[in-house]
């Protein structure tokens, strides 16, 4: 095979980046100019490569304005080039997706600060392996591997998982707990359980970027309420409830992402005394709650499960690929939510259920979850000097696994001239229910204490 002409290695750059969603339909291209004087090219081999994207029906042409992705890009065949007048539609509100596929193929093979995980060395452990072993002799094989498991999920992990969440102070007996496939999986069943397509949702912003997705994606209405230390916006959320009569509200108590910040007893009393008042569900989503501070405020051990679902998993501390995660529910409300999860994925993967149970009730994960606390409070300390000194300030004090901060320039444009560098990072407006330029983003503190990434930030920060 020939080799490639420097225009062909650029187009087939910007190609992948499109397909795998790194850049969303409606994004513009860096200019000619610009692209030229970033990649070290001449502006001929950079129109080249954009001639090579509009003949691959990648991106279009706007007359004096640029190129731009095409809104379906991922349709089979080539589209010729358009020089209409008219501007492309613009992007979804959220590409939670782009986040996502580069979390799963990351540009480079240095730490990723976008990533919304801890690095795998962090995890690895052996008592895990020893659990599987013993979960997996030939005779657990012939039991658990040639039917399907209960279906509200391993006997032994929700009664080992009741007794943990005793000890946090919510009181729910194994026939409230139903494992899911991870806490995503737990936050879908709830929705789809609760909500129809135009019910209307109050979530946390900034917030989770796949949440806001998800919810988009079922026809749900979106009702983004500010985040603030102590908890949501209070009086966004009554004029919500009056104007909207809103049917669920989406919160992350404690170490709430990005921020970092963590519910305050009186906040959380009076979203309860809001879900009372105006026929509400809230859908507590504990999952960093094993990096939490002893005693955090958590509102379904306030609420005592009556307007409350609490949900969580081991993905973020334990074992990603696992996929163990559960949700705790009303008394009420267990039968159809079990229905939910039997329509959608029958049952989940018993041996490894057992396997997790076991890890907890030797005591095990609690163990490994203190080391990570120790050596995650000991890299935010350096990771929050690195980029003070980059001139990043901190929107919210560092806590947690995240850091919400503001980069004086826009995070949108920063992130494709940071892929060229082999780095991906989380720019604000991914968290955001409307997407719109900002200046900030999300740091990764396990990932970010590489003085290596913060030096290429800071250049390419300059360069604007």
């Amino acid at each position: 095979m020939a080799a490639q002409t420097l225009a062909e290695q650029l187009a087939e750059r910007f190609a992948s980046r499109i397909r795998d969603r790194l850049l969303a339909p409606g994004a513009r291209l860096p200019s000619v100019r610009h692209c030229a004087a970033q990649q070290g090219l001449s502006p001929s081999t950079v129109v080249a490569a954009y001639d090579l994207l509009l003949a691959q029906g990648l991106v279009q042409a706007q007359r004096n304005r640029g190129f731009f992705v095409r809104e379906r890009a991922q349709r089979n065949g080539p589209a010729g080039p358009s020089t209409s007048d008219t501007p492309p539609r613009l992007a979804a509100p959220v590409n939670a997706a782009a986040l996502i596929r580069g979390m799963f193929h990351p540009p480079g093979s240095q730490p990723q600060p976008g990533m919304g995980a801890f690095p795998p060395d962090w995890m690895a452990s052996t008592f895990m392996q020893a659990a599987v072993r013993r979960v997996t002799t030939p005779q657990a094989l012939a039991d658990n591997s040639l039917r399907y498991g209960e279906p509200l999920g391993d006997g032994q992990l929700r009664r080992v998982l009741a007794t943990r969440l005793h000890s946090l102070g919510l009181h729910a007996g194994p026939g409230q707990i139903i494992t899911t496939v991870g806490a995503t999986h737990a936050l879908d069943i709830v929705s789809r359980t609760l909500l129809k397509p135009g019910d209307c949702v109050m979530v946390e912003e900034p917030g989770w970027a796949v949440e806001f997705a998800r919810l988009a994606a079922m026809g749900m209405h979106i009702l983004p309420v500010p985040r603030g230390p102590a908890g949501p916006d209070l009086a966004v959320m009554a004029r919500y409830c009056e104007a909207h009569a809103p049917k669920l509200f989406v919160s992350v108590s404690v170490l709430h992402n990005p921020t970092g910040y963590s519910l305050s007893p009186a906040s959380a009393h009076r979203v309860l005394q809001l879900a009372q008042q105006h026929g509400f569900y809230v859908v507590e989503d504990d999952t960093y709650g094993h990096i939490a501070p002893e005693h955090a405020t958590r509102m379904s051990v306030l609420d005592g499960l009556q307007r409350t679902f609490y949900v969580s998993g081991f993905a973020k501390i334990l074992a990603p690929n696992w996929r163990v995660g559960y949700l705790v529910a009303p008394p009420d409300w267990v039968e159809r939510l079990l229905d939910t999860k039997l329509l959608t994925t029958l049952t989940t993967p018993s041996l490894l259920e057992r396997a997790l149970a076991h890890c907890i009730e030797q005591g095990q994960l609690l163990r490994h979850a203190e080391r990570i606390r120790v050596r995650l409070d000991e890299a935010r300390s350096r990771s929050a000097k690195l980029a003070l000194a980059a001139g990043c300030r901190f929107v919210s004090e560092p806590a947690g696994l995240f850091g919400w901060v503001d980069t004086g320039v826009d995070t949108e444009a920063l992130a494709q001239r940071m892929l060229d560098e082999g780095y991906l990072i989380a720019p604000g407006s991914l968290f955001h229910a409307a997407r719109a330029p900002t200046t900030l983003m999300r740091i990764n503190f396990a990932t970010t204490q590489d003085a290596a990434f913060w030096k290429v930030f800071k250049r390419l920060s300059a360069a604007r």
